[in-house]
């Protein structure tokens, strides 16, 4: 640990809880057999999941319904200032801890899950909580994770047990406790609002396809003049036939020929990195390699993505296009960026997932057939090339606020752990020199302890960490 400030002093987390109602310091929970749906009415019990526990957030609607059959152990039934933290499961979920602020009644802890308590004479439960959550602290708690793969990761009590907790003094933990909930407050009001504007984005990219592809976007171009939209089917302006392509074995080594993988065309932009290395001849002649202003159109995937398309803008004779997709070509009566848009309106991508073959189990997909029959209008090539422009304009318009939204996200998302290593260098508020050094407080209350009439048999330090099991 890094030099301390003024007054503060540091022990081991074990040093710092307070005993449960069974003279424990620590529980882990139970994981019965329970329903798959969570407990509704107060009557229920619930098992809690460990998404239940987020970092420095408690949200118990997460949970399983123990079923009646099942009598609860109530001494795992989760209080209003426990603090709870994820001891098992995948790496990045293990570790994880928050504070319950509030909670519904009879939701308890699971077997993959800690529950322990401050001892407020000794540190502010929020600020523990804080220092949970620290970068440096995580660290150290990634480091005490033990398992045979990074799905399968635990951390022991004995190990956790031995974490060394900064402990400033009692008063300066509630200052900064106070200014730690004022902050993280903001910045989660910060969060919360750029997490809508991607939404928003997406629904004005939607309307601008939307009126770009029923006229509206061109009213004033077009004037006084009626639109001159003929009906068609996608098929009447391709060049030739849809054609599927070929997936051949992967290699783990550079080739002249790179296959694409469904991610290059996931986002509806090409992205010529989402490929792999093939060893294998393609004739020049095959209709497998792709050209600039191919269209390249996903025939199975899922529901949501079945039917996305994007243009291909790589070098000739570079790529081929694997299985899942088929490729096409506009012909002279539209252009690839025309035809492109048609393809994303929404009306076209329902189409698709309406005529999609497959079960839940399978993958959905839709045939050449298919894509020749979509419904389609056009206007004339001048109303076409009017609305590219336009389109392009806008949508040039949304990439540059959806790069500034990055930018403010990723800055916003590096304030919480920025503030709270902040606090444990005692830098986020003033020191007071009249408070009592938290070494002095903690010989104090080590003393009373000391004095203090012994527990009973069994419920010394060594059966305090043990888990209920």
């Amino acid at each position: 640990m890094t030099t301390l400030p003024t007054n503060w002093t540091a022990a081991p987390i074990r040093e710092l809880m307070q005993p449960l109602q069974d003279g424990k310091l620590v529980h882990q929970g139970w994981s019965p057999q329970c329903e798959s749906g969570p407990a509704l009415t107060a009557s229920d019990w619930g098992a809690l999941k460990t998404t239940a526990i987020q970092d420095g957030s408690y949200q118990p609607e997460h949970n399983k319904r123990l079923p009646e059959a099942l009598d609860a152990k109530e001494r795992l039934e989760v209080k209003v200032g426990d603090l709870l933290m994820t001891c098992a499961g995948p790496r990045v979920r293990c570790g994880v801890a928050c504070l319950v602020r509030e909670t519904p009644p009879k939701r308890f802890i699971s077997g993959k899950m800690y529950r322990f308590r401050a001892n407020e004479a000794l540190i502010d439960s929020r600020l523990l909580e804080a220092f949970l959550r620290t970068p440096s602290t995580k660290a150290q708690i990634d480091a005490m994770k033990t398992g045979i793969s990074e799905s399968g990761m635990n951390i022991t009590h004995e190990k956790f047990s031995q974490l060394i907790v900064p402990i400033a003094p009692l008063s300066e933990q509630k200052r900064i406790a106070d200014k730690l909930d004022t902050v993280l407050t903001r910045v989660d009001a910060v969060n919360t609002r750029l997490a809508r504007v991607a939404p928003l984005l997406k629904r004005f990219r939607q309307s601008v396809l939307a009126a770009a592809t029923s006229g509206r976007l061109t009213e004033d171009w077009r004037g006084d003049l009626e639109p001159d939209w003929a009906t068609h089917k996608l098929g009447d302006l391709l060049e030739g036939k849809p054609r599927n392509g070929y997936s051949p074995k992967a290699v783990d080594y550079e080739t002249p020929v790179r296959s694409l993988t469904l991610s290059a065309t996931t986002s509806g932009t090409f992205k010529g990195e989402h490929a792999k290395y093939i060893d294998e001849e393609i004739p020049d002649d095959s209709h497998l390699w792709l050209e600039p202003d191919d269209i390249l159109i996903q025939r199975a995937n899922s529901l949501e993505y079945v039917g996305v398309s994007a243009i291909f803008n790589g070098p000739k004779k570079s790529f081929i296009y694997p299985d899942l997709m088929m490729k096409a070509r506009a012909n002279t009566r539209t252009t690839s960026r025309f035809l492109h848009l048609l393809l994303c309106a929404e009306g076209t991508r329902k189409y698709f997932r309406e005529n999609a073959t497959g079960t839940a189990g399978n993958m959905p997909k839709i045939n050449q057939q298919t894509v020749i029959n979509a419904p389609c209008r056009l206007p004339t090539l001048a109303e076409q090339t009017e609305i590219v422009r336009r389109v392009e304009t806008l949508f040039a318009f949304a990439d540059r606020l959806e790069a500034r939204l990055a930018q403010a996200q990723t800055a916003a998302t590096r304030l919480t752990p920025a503030l709270l290593a902040k606090a444990f260098r005692g830098e986020l508020v003033p020191q007071d020199p009249n408070d009592e050094p938290a070494a002095e407080l903690l010989r104090r209350l080590q003393a009373e302890r000391a004095t203090a009439p012994k527990a009973s048999a069994g419920r010394g330090r060594k059966a305090a960490v043990r888990s209920e099991g």
